[in-house]
């Protein structure tokens, strides 16, 4: 037989491996050894047990569906397939999926960040906030299509029809839902009229259906929330990270509507309450003194405790209006701000700023002239004005000095 070279048998050993159906998609079980995260993203390590050891490849497109991370002496199962790396004439397997042996992937994920978190202090109580008492407006960070938010929205209108309700919506499962999530929970921190409370969650499901909020961007994006959070997700069975993070957890979406705002209606029976408890105890005293007062000078002091009485009931409803219209200007005050906002956004409308005699120039391919020294005699560019656009060419062109 004729000689051949070592690439070539390399490579010829490649093809056998890649050919082989039992070598394509085989699962392997072993022990994580000398783990390495490259810069690039992909992870090399090797699986061994009591007699071998074999190399593996795990490529960074792989890497971001793990929910743990990997490290020596797990005790994992590999799937992938068996391949030559010809260069350095040794063969590895290229893994597509791992899973840790004897556990649930999501339970050990879950466990690993919990413990994490919980050693960096995030689950402290020295850190919870508490909620406001009479909150103007409530945020809401969930889907806008799902069973939470009608379950939100019914409980805080049926309670208390003063408080508003803000709404960022968000993915709640799936790939990108976690980073969602995070994004809407910081874009409500970061309104000018913000929230007084949030309320961040979702309605039942798989634990793979609420697997988003058991995520670490979303624990530190509630941790980080200067507005008090409450936790909503899923059932009272349920429990997330996401729970441990909040302010409150509370067990379902209506839970969290119920604790977020008081009941306008109670706390009018309540006033009225102590109003006419008051009234009673002055009716009361005052017919204590009528009695002891019968042989002494009852004229005069049925004037005084007459004129207390009555001066105790002007004072009561006083009250009773200066709370009324103090809660009234509240809201409006909250109106004002909203207008004032609706304005400002307004005034940033492109197609306004262009009604105004402005004009935005760009290339013929769309892309923005930002100076002069991006074109010159010669140059066709594009005018866009208010009602249409304008083909030009540039005869000249000159640098205006500031100052």
């Amino acid at each position: 037989m004729k000689p051949i070279q070592v690439s070539q048998l390399n490579r010829y050993i490649n093809t056998v491996f890649r050919n082989e159906p039992l070598l394509t998609n085989i699962p392997v079980i072993g022990e994580v050894s000398g783990i390495k995260y490259h810069s690039s993203g992909h992870v090399y390590f090797s699986l061994k047990d009591k007699t071998s050891v074999i190399r593996c490849f795990l490529p960074a497109d792989r890497v971001r569906y793990l929910k743990y991370t990997l490290e020596d002496g797990m005790q994992i199962v590999a799937e992938g397939y068996v391949s030559v790396y010809e260069r350095g004439g040794y063969y590895s397997l290229n893994v597509r999926n791992v899973r840790i042996e004897g556990e649930g992937d999501l339970a050990v994920a879950f466990e690993a960040l919990k413990q994490k978190l919980a050693a960096e202090g995030l689950f402290d109580e020295k850190y919870k906030k508490p909620l406001p008492a009479f909150p103007l407006k409530v945020g809401v960070v969930t889907s806008p299509t799902g069973a939470a938010i009608r379950d939100i929205l019914r409980t805080i209108r049926n309670k208390n029809h003063l408080t508003d309700i803000v709404l960022c919506s968000c993915l709640v499962q799936g790939d990108g839902a976690a980073e969602d999530i995070s994004k809407a929970i910081r874009a409500m921190n970061e309104l000018e009229f913000g929230p007084d409370v949030l309320i961040v969650g979702r309605g039942g499901g798989s634990i793979e259906d609420l697997w988003a909020f058991n995520e670490e961007p979303v624990a530190r994006a509630i941790f980080g929330s200067e507005i008090p959070v409450i936790s909503a997700v899923g059932h009272e069975t349920d429990f997330t990270i996401a729970d441990f993070a909040a302010d409150v957890r509370a067990a379902t979406p209506t839970a969290a509507a119920e604790m977020a705002v008081p009941d306008t209606g109670e706390l009018k029976q309540m006033a009225e309450r102590y109003r006419d408890e008051a009234r009673v105890s002055l009716e009361r005293k005052v017919s204590m003194l009528e009695g002891s007062m019968e042989m002494s000078a009852p004229k005069e002091l049925m004037r005084y405790l007459t004129y207390r009485l009555e001066n105790a009931e002007s004072r009561a409803d006083v009250l009773m209006k200066e709370a009324s219209a103090g809660l009234k200007e509240a809201i409006h005050r909250e109106e004002l701000k909203i207008e004032t906002l609706k304005s400002r956004v307004e005034s940033m409308d492109p197609m306004k700023i262009l009604s105004r005699g402005y004009g935005i120039v760009s290339f013929p391919d769309g892309k923005m002239i930002r100076s002069v020294k991006e074109t010159g005699p010669g140059q066709e560019i594009r005018v866009r004005l208010a009602d249409g656009e304008l083909d030009c060419l540039v005869e000249n062109s000159r640098e205006i000095t500031k100052g």
